[in-house]
Order: structure tokens, then sequence, then C-alpha cells
């Protein structure tokens, strides 16, 4: 078995793991980047940016929709076909990461297209070769989609969200099983070019890990769509024939429809990468991490097995840490209570820090105003199409923002004031001081601002 010495190996080459190798090879390094699967990851070929080029054409259908009562009348035909011709032609290279090896490469890495497993400290083996790094091992594989131990599942053609991404043709009716960000997201985008779409979520709302009244909205939206909507119940099983698939409920209620797409989370997959090797717990199902993302000596991990939170934005954040750390540079902490994320669901959900549930758990003091964007200017300006709200959670005690929703046309955008302000615990004082421009949505921060006392 022939033996290479390098400086570091990095397993996994999303977008966490491709940034982590490129900045060590940019600083003189020697990289080893290997990757059993695309260069570049979920994201750029089933995961953000293919998803919001559904989501971005259904969205253009929806607006037409919504002409009537503000502009004249207006029709449009939905059409797949220029939406799956997008995602293959500038989102994946049709599923091809010649350009993204290349980038790595060009950074200074050598490439390694297989499964690493560590085989002891700093030491990783991938197709039957051996890799011993001076300095250690970035771990940044990510995640697969997991699919429930259903009884009948198993055996059906059922999609995730690589299959619904590929398809080139849309099904006449579609099950989701999962009403969290991508079954709502994915299920809401397809609907709007005539699927007919049932969502089934275990929990007792949409979006169960945000604010309840993010389900609230989503579930009057998606019911004024024509969505069907299945809270408070899971599958109890799932059967396939010629004419499509049944998902049975619990309550016994049955469900039919041509395709199912199984979107119920993510799942790690620590015990093929021989981290019991090392000593750590292989059946769990993140590392952990401290502040400089070192599991152990000569053990980094970054991107969704890091456990803090599975979005490319933190991902890149970690790799900027991870880098630091293995250069022996100083580094600003990452600031968790600050982590903010985006549904690009219509209307668009953005949150950032605690919701008014945790804060509670947390022992906080707490005082939340609740701003519907319909009563502010902009909003009653905007008219259909204007649902959401934004709502705030503070500290009163230490008399800043905690955490904040922002619901709405443009939500994760008007994020952007609410993300800062609990990054750097702006006093709200000072945000109450601000001069906001009118009339914007934006300035639904400043009217929800008035409401805590």
């Amino acid at each position: 078995m022939a033996e290479y010495q390098t400086d570091v190996i990095v397993i996994g080459l999303g977008p966490a793991g491709e940034s982590v190798g490129g900045q060590l090879g940019e600083a003189g390094l020697d990289v080893v980047g290997i990757e059993a699967a695309l260069v570049g990851g979920e994201c750029p070929y089933w995961g953000c940016v293919p998803s919001k080029m559904m989501i971005r054409a259904a969205n253009a259908l929806a607006e037409v929709r919504r002409v009537e009562g503000l502009a004249g009348t207006a029709t449009a035909t939905p059409d797949w076909a220029p939406v799956a011709r997008r995602i293959r032609e500038q989102a994946t290279d049709t599923w091809d990461d010649t350009v993204a090896v290349d980038r790595f490469v060009g950074k200074g890495g050598t490439f390694v297209r297989g499964r690493g497993v560590i085989t002891g400290p700093k030491t990783v083996e991938v197709n039957g070769e051996t890799y011993v790094a001076r300095k250690g091992i970035v771990v940044a594989t990510g995640t697969l989609a997991a699919v429930p131990p259903i009884p009948g599942l198993a055996d059906t053609p059922y999609w995730t969200n690589h299959g619904i991404v590929e398809t080139e043709t849309l099904p006449g009716s579609m099950i989701v099983l999962g009403g969290g960000a991508i079954g709502a997201e994915l299920g809401q985008a397809v609907s709007r070019f005539g699927v007919k779409v049932s969502i089934i979520e275990g929990a007792d709302r949409l979006m169960p890990r945000n604010e309840p009244e993010v389900g609230e909205v989503l579930a009057d939206t998606f019911a004024a769509e024509g969505i069907d909507v299945h809270v408070g119940q899971f599958a109890s099983n799932v059967s396939h024939d010629d004419t499509g698939f049944t998902v049975t409920l619990a309550n016994g209620t049955e469900i039919n429809a041509e395709k199912l797409l199984v979107a119920t989370g993510r799942r790690t997959f620590l015990d093929d990468l021989g981290v019991g090797n090392l000593g750590i717990d292989a059946s769990a199902m993140f590392l952990d991490v401290d502040e400089n993302m070192a599991v152990q000596d000569g053990l980094w991990a970054v991107g969704d097995i890091a456990g803090e939170g599975m979005f490319t934005h933190l991902g890149l954040r970690q790799a900027n840490v991870a880098v630091d750390s293995i250069l022996g540079r100083e580094t600003a902490p990452l600031n968790m209570d600050a982590l903010s994320a985006v549904t690009f669901t219509d209307p668009e959900i953005g949150q950032v820090g605690k919701t008014e549930a945790e804060a509670r758990e947390a022992g906080i003091d707490v005082a939340v105003a609740y701003k519907l964007v319909g009563h502010t200017a902009r909003g009653w300006l905007h008219s259909n199409g204007n649902e959401g709200f934004i709502k705030l959670i503070a500290d009163t005690d230490r008399n800043v923002l905690v955490g904040a929703t922002s619901v709405g046309p443009h939500g994760g955008e008007v994020l952007g004031l609410l993300s800062l302000a609990v990054h750097s615990r702006i006093p709200i004082p000072e945000l109450r001081h601000m001069i906001f421009a009118y009339p914007t949505f934006h300035m639904g921060i400043e009217d929800a601002l008035k409401e805590l006392s």
C-alpha cells in the first residue's frame, strides 16, 4: 500500500471543505482533498442554487396571478421545461464537477476521488492508498437525506431533494413527507406549476423549529394556494404501484399521489468515516468542536458535520475559523447566538438568534413585539401578497434583542438589520433612534420596536 505525506487532508469538498482546502493551498500548504461525490457539495448541485432557481420561477408565476386587483388582468401558462433547462445549464453543469475540481487544484490542492476513511491519528486511507498529514485532518463530509423507517417506504421509488431537482417533467400530484424548510420550499414551488401537493408533518405545525406564528402564516398561505397540509400526523405506511404512491397516516387517512418526496431532515455517517479509530463515538450524530472548530489534536470539523447548523453560510464561516486555527492565526470566535437562516417560501421566512420559547427556556426575562406586515405602510401599499409579520424577542435586563423573525415579501432581506442588532447587541434605544427609510418593509422593524415594553 502506497503512503503519501502531506500537510493537511480534507475529507469532503462541499462548500466548507473546498473553502478550507483552497485557502490552505493558497497559503502554501500541501493539501489533499478527498471527495467521493461532486466537488462543491450539495449546495450548488441539489440544494441552495437549483432549488432557488425553482422558487424564483414559481414566484414569477405567483406574481402574475396577483396582477388582478392591482394592475388589470394577466395570465401565465406554467412550463417546467425552462426551469429544468436553466438548472442544467446554469446551476449544475449537468452534475459535472470538472470546473470545481480545476478550481481546487488551481489553488494548489491535490484532488483524490474516493471515500476517505480515518485509520488513525492524522492518517486517512482512500482507494487503497494511505495519506499521512503533518498538521492534521479536516472533516467536512456534510449530510445526506434522512429517510425514516416507515414500513414499505424503502421499497418504493421515492424522491429526495435530488430527484425533484433532477426531474425534467413534473408529476400531476406529489406527497411531501416533512413540513420543514425543504419540504415547504419545494412543495410550494411545484404546486405553483400545477402539481397537486399534500404535505405531511408529524409535529403540530409547519416549520416546527421556527416561531409558532410562522407555521400559522404558512398554513394559511398554503391553504389559499390549494396545498393540503396534514400536521400532527406521522405516516404509518407507504405503498407504491403502477398508479403511484399511497401514504397511510396514523389516524388511518390515506393520501394518494404520483410521486413522493421525502424531506424529513438530514443524516450524517460518522461510522463510515472511521472516527472510532480516534476514540470518538461513531454512533453520534455530529462531531463536537471547540471555538477553533477542533475536535481533538490534529482533527477539525466544519460544515454540517460540526452540528451547529446545516447552512452553507455557517459552514463557510466555520471554514475561516478552522483555517486560522491550522495556520496559527488569531481569529474572532463565531457568535452562534446570532445564527441566522432564511427559508425561501412565499412569504419568505427569516430568523436570527433565539425564538421566544428558547429565550424563556434560557431563563431570559423576555419582552416580545409582534407587528403584521399588512399593518405597516409598505405592507398596506404592497397589498396582494403582503402576508407576514416581524417578531422581536428582547432581553429586558440587557435591553437588547436576542432573537427576531421576519416573515413577508423579502423577509430574508429585512432580516439583515435584525441580524446585526442581535450579533452586535445594539441597545434597543439605539435602534429606536435610527432613521428608517419610508415606506419600506425594513421600516416595519421601527413599528415593532415601538411595541416593545
